[in-house]
């Protein structure tokens, strides 16, 4: 099993209230991933609630393997999340761990 963890820090916002539905869109985008990508075993998305944090929001996915990952990554409904996260994205930081 391959646990895939992701964190995304965003650009900055004029507005807080422009960053926070931003990040509800990301959420609910990355929540309706599994419905369309069954290789998906596992998946968590969470906003950040603590100001000193660096990161935004996390993803955690769970996969049977390597493979599985790629043709998550190749999906064209996650490439079009990716999409709406590059827009906004400052830096990404990302582990894919055997568990």
């Amino acid at each position: 099993m391959i646990r895939h963890i992701v964190l995304f820090k965003l650009k900055s916002f004029e507005k807080e209230e422009a960053k926070s539905l931003k990040l509800n869109e990301i959420k609910k985008g990355l929540e309706a991933l599994p419905a369309s990508i069954p290789q998906i075993k596992l998946l968590s998305v969470g906003i950040n609630t603590n100001p000193s944090e660096l990161y935004d929001i996390s993803l955690i996915t769970e996969f049977e393997s390597l493979e599985a990952l790629a043709v998550y990554v190749a999906h064209p409904d996650h490439v079009a999340v990716g999409k709406i996260i590059r827009e906004v994205l400052d830096s990404r930081a990302c582990v894919d761990s055997e568990v």
